[in-house]
């Protein structure tokens, strides 16, 4: 009698939804509710074990990444710490390299107003209308016409003279 009664009890539990299609077709629309129950846990519990194996596999994933992708971190930190030590190294070179340029900038310009200086000084130290008169009193006289000879050459050329200018011509 208990079977009977719990017999009765599921076909009570079980609603069967009716729908018309037509005119008077009757169609079952859908499936028992305890079925379709069952079947959302079934679904439900297979995805939670789906999700658990992937994210298992994620961890274990991460785990075996982990320590390749320390390694590839620490080389990178070790690369750009010789990189900005190469650059620092490079831009004080640079600097004492411009330093030394302006100093030695400076240098060329003093030693070229001493230069200056130095050549003014020789010229009014040399008084040239007195060396005319010591130089025409040992006898020096200036050159007559028909001591001075002219020679055309072309702009590209020069011309060395290695003996004396003969006298006959």
């Amino acid at each position: 009698m208990r079977n009977e009664a719990k017999k009765y009890e599921r076909q009570r539990n079980l609603k069967t939804n009716y729908y018309i299609d037509g005119n008077t077709v009757r169609r079952l629309e859908g499936e028992p509710e305890e079925r379709r129950q069952r079947e959302l846990e079934r679904e439900q519990e297979q995805k939670r074990r789906q999700n658990r194996r992937a994210a298992k596999r994620n961890q274990e994933r991460a785990q075996r990444l982990n320590m390749g992708y320390v390694l590839f971190c620490s080389a990178a930190v070790v690369l750009l710490g010789v990189v900005c030590g190469a650059y620092i190294h490079y831009q004080s070179d640079i600097i004492n390299r411009t330093k030394n340029i302006s100093a030695l900038e400076s240098q060329i310009a003093d030693l070229k107003a001493d230069n200056d200086a130095a050549i003014k000084r020789i010229g009014l130290s040399v008084d040239l209308d007195s060396i005319k008169e010591q130089a025409l009193g040992f006898g020096m006289k200036y050159a007559s016409p028909e001591q001075i000879f002219y020679y055309s050459i072309q702009a590209n050329d020069y011309m060395n003279q290695y003996s004396d200018i003969p006298e006959d011509e």
